[in-house]
């Protein structure tokens, strides 16, 4: 299938996060990948970006998060 530019701006987006807290973006009319769910509401791809930049502001993956929070406690006793 071939796009113009006008076609791929009509598309809309969700915002989907993973188990380790990572966003992207999907194209709604795709079924969500195993392991990503959908949050935020749908919007074009610049709202999306938007909502991503405003929310995520902890690039590190939720399990490396834990894992120094963890060893910061353990440190502390």
């Amino acid at each position: 299938m071939s796009w113009d530019e006008n076609e791929a701006a009509a598309v809309t987006y969700n915002v989907v996060v993973n188990h380790e807290e990572q966003y992207s973006i999907w194209p709604n009319y795709k079924e969500v990948p195993g392991g990503w769910r959908v949050v935020g509401k749908p919007g074009s791809k610049e709202e999306c970006l938007a909502y991503i930049k405003e929310v995520w502001t902890d690039m590190r993956p939720l399990s490396l998060r834990k894992q120094m929070a963890q060893a910061e406690s353990q440190g502390k006793k």
